[in-house]
């Protein structure tokens, strides 16, 4: 099915794995090329930076392309392939879900909420354009998703309300909103793991499992392939975030392109602050290895997202 959006068509290529190659696979390559497809949809889909008024796109712009891993939209991507379907048929869905990954960071670095003034190597949005436009450019970023969830294609299993409905209730007060509410919370408390696993659900690994979930969406997938890709993208999204706890406390601010040691100094409760350094360390790796069992149901199509899943456990940044 050939990617369609009303009034923007988007003339993107992006290579097929090819289950016949030769070669072993090439996450970097993988990485780089989807990256490069996702940068130039996105820069289609936006209003462009001199679109009256132009402070409130050049500042969607500026936190959109700072330089960001992408790592939802490759594992939507990813997701897509792995049930048979077309990775140009989820890219605009890939795009959502990085719009709606990048508003939470923009409201994230807030004053209000983590004070933080870099993120990914770069000043913040409040520090470049003041608190009130980079508000506004969330609220913007996140309303764009939606638009482009809605002029995507649907597909016999899964029409346009369930795609809509999927990507609202991910980014909605019970997920992704109650995660930031309840890390806000316990600033300053000493909280449980399973407290802590609770904001990491839903502040993490609802989004991250919401973009698999839309990948396989987008390719028609079976009820038993979704259930596998939420299995996978749970976990994957919650070792993901334990390991963001990891670096917080062994990395330098150089190496991660954001404020180091911010959860600590915030008294934020994290894992290595719960359960120790090596425990979170063994946390991730247990969490990782239930990903990678969960993809078994796909017979060896879903090495991209294998690759990706070994990428995030041993990521240092």
């Amino acid at each position: 099915m050939p990617l369609s959006l009303k009034q923007r068509p988007m003339p993107v290529q992006i290579k097929s794995l090819g289950p016949r190659s030769p070669r072993p696979f090439q996450l970097e390559e993988f990485l780089a090329s989807r990256t490069a497809a996702v940068n130039r949809a996105l820069d289609q889909l936006l209003p462009a930076a001199a679109v009256k008024p132009a402070t409130i796109h050049r500042a969607m712009r500026y936190s959109l392309f700072a330089g960001g891993k992408r790592i939802r939209p490759a594992l939507c991507l990813a997701a897509a392939a792995a049930c048979g379907g077309e990775e140009a048929d989820a890219l605009p869905l890939a795009c959502a879900v990085e719009c709606i990954h990048t508003y939470s960071l923009v409201h994230d670095d807030l004053p209000a909420m983590d004070n933080d003034d870099y993120r990914r190597g770069k000043l913040t949005s409040h520090k470049v354009f003041g608190e009130g436009i980079a508000v506004l450019a969330g609220d913007a970023l996140l309303t764009q998703a939606f638009e482009l969830a809605a002029q995507c294609a649907a597909w016999p299993r899964y029409s346009h309300q369930t795609i809509v409905l999927e990507l609202a209730r991910a980014a909605g007060s019970l997920q992704l909103i109650a995660g930031q509410v309840a890390d806000l919370e316990g600033e300053g408390r000493r909280l449980t793991a399973g407290q802590l696993r609770y904001i990491h659900e839903r502040k993490t690994s609802a989004l991250l499992c919401c973009s698999v979930r839309l990948g396989g969406m987008s390719a028609n997938c079976t009820p038993g392939q979704l259930q596998a890709l939420t299995v996978f993208g749970y976990n994957v999204g919650l070792a993901f975030q334990v390991i963001d706890d990891i670096l917080d406390v062994t990395q330098t601010s150089e190496q991660l392109g954001k404020t180091a040691g911010k959860d600590t100094k915030a008294q934020k409760a994290t894992y290595p602050s719960i359960v120790g350094l090596e425990q979170s360390r063994r946390i991730a790796a247990r969490l990782t290895q239930r990903a990678f069992n969960s993809l078994k149901v796909f017979r060896g199509k879903a090495v991209a997202l294998e690759a990706l899943a070994g990428f995030l456990l041993k990521r240092d940044r």
